[in-house]
């Protein structure tokens, strides 16, 4: 596998990016030099830090207009909203900090007396951040200010498909003030590169989002080595709409949720579930609302879906439909100029979304992480087939029940098998709860308050007196 870096403008197939790729031998020099700095930037005041991490935000907003069209061109989410990703991206990093002292503070042992007893958190070295392309800076963030909070050192390996950015944070970084080495970038395109660099002994920590077989690789390769690894993985995320629900609200919000960034997002809405006694109205509202979308080119401000990532994932995503309606499951999809037209583009990976009814759970798009704009609609009798629907899966990242009837909506989510589970909202992470998959969609947790957790390693003291 080559460990070249060749990017491809998802919109125009243009190469935007060209990098050998950094070199084992290389990466261990970064790692060694991010030792060094470690040593140093372990002892820097944590207001200092926290000064640093602000004046790095303040430097992405004034950039903002150029960030967001970076982040268009080498990931193809339409322009309109990619600012929105930077103003997340500030208000997680800004909790992150608020909660900075209380995280990092130290835990008092039992009073005894002739004792001083505690238990202190302490940074952990280098920490290697194996970045996603869908949502480069939050993704990121969420690991990187912890890190650099508790007084780690950074590598971030930014996303083949988003170098550019990364190689534009860590600038930012430093033009905040950050000294050089706390925080480097590597470009790594071979994943056989990345699970070497992962088992390099300088390496005290792996932070990785993406998807769960590179996160179940990336485990593997440092299974030998005793270093934590955190996992952000993927998802194939359930929705469940009750008959006593504003339809066409609820109808829009699913679509947004289902299709928002062409579905590529680890918690995009991949199956939904809705009562039998709505299913004709709902399916209604659906097609309605998709009507509104516009697919196309994303630098236009009117386009509300851009492409998808690649061919390689536009070929799975048509294969995924393909095996739906090889087995029995229904093209609802309503007629849309604007799909139809990006459809016949000669350049860029565009996908028009689908809707499916008339799914069931022998289909791929049901069972696997789709990461594509499909809709499967499946229609359910009642609450416990619902449940039990939602819960036949290998993954486990976001669940939503959509209901007025608060109480019974609460019951229900008790009994879904997901890290974050909601009613009447989907597709939204919050800073201030952690961010943790169950069953195949991840490792431990970011966000929230234990989102420290993963940057820090326990140091207890026995202080007696003479």
């Amino acid at each position: 596998m080559t460990n070249r870096i060749h990017t491809i403008c998802p919109s125009t197939n243009a190469v935007i990016f060209d990098h050998p790729g950094i070199s084992l031998a290389e990466a261990q020099q970064v790692a060694l030099a991010a030792k060094s700095a470690f040593q140093a930037y372990r002892g820097l005041p944590l207001q200092q830090k926290k000064t640093i991490i602000k004046k790095a935000l303040d430097i992405i907003d004034l950039r903002k207009d150029e960030l967001a069209r970076d982040i268009t061109t080498q990931m193809g989410r339409p322009i309109r909203y990619c600012a929105a990703e930077l103003k997340t991206t500030r208000v997680r990093a800004e909790y992150l900090s608020d909660i900075a002292e209380d995280s990092l503070a130290d835990l008092p042992g039992r009073a005894e007396i002739g004792f001083k007893r505690m238990t202190k958190r302490v940074p952990l070295g280098p920490i290697l951040i194996a970045s996603a392309w869908n949502y480069p800076y939050f993704t990121t963030i969420n690991a990187l200010v912890p890190a650099l909070l508790a007084g780690n050192t950074v590598i971030l390996r930014p996303s083949p498909q988003t170098p550019i950015f990364g190689e534009k944070l860590r600038d930012i970084f430093i033009e905040a003030g950050l000294p050089r080495d706390v925080f480097q970038v590597v470009h790594i395109g071979s994943l056989d590169t990345l699970d070497q660099v992962a088992q390099l002994p300088e390496i005290q920590s792996v932070s990785f989002t993406g998807s769960t077989a590179g996160g179940v690789r990336l485990r593997e390769a440092a299974a030998r080595y005793i270093k934590p690894v955190h996992l952000e993985l993927g998802g194939n995320d359930a929705a469940y709409v009750r008959p006593d629900i504003d339809v066409k609200a609820v109808a829009a919000e699913l679509v947004d949720g289902a299709i928002f960034n062409s579905g590529q997002s680890c918690c995009a809405v991949e199956r939904v579930y809705v009562h039998e006694k709505i299913v004709d109205e709902f399916i209604r509202c659906v097609q309605e609302e998709l009507k509104t979308y516009i697919l196309g080119d994303p630098l236009n401000e009117s386009t509300t879906t851009g492409p998808v990532i690649s061919h390689l994932a536009k070929s799975r995503i048509q294969a995924h439909v393909a095996d739906a309606l090889a087995k029995g499951a229904i093209d609802i999809t309503p007629s849309n100029e604007s799909f139809q037209l990006a459809q016949t583009a000669t350049m860029g990976n565009y996908f028009a979304p689908v809707v499916l009814a008339n799914v069931n759970h022998s289909m791929q798009t049901m069972k696997e992480e789709t990461f594509g704009p499909v809709m499967p609609i499946m229609t359910v009798s009642g609450d416990a087939e619902a449940v039990a629907l939602m819960n036949d899966s290998d993954y486990g990242l976001t669940a939503s029940v959509w209901t007025k009837d608060l109480e019974r909506g609460q019951e229900l989510i008790e009994d879904m098998e997901a890290g974050t589970v909601f009613v009447n909202r989907c597709d939204y992470p919050s800073p201030d709860l952690a961010w943790t998959g169950w069953k195949n969609s991840g490792l431990g947790c970011t966000l929230g308050p234990r989102a420290y957790d993963g940057f820090v390693k326990l140091k207890s003291y026995h202080i007696k007196d003479a």
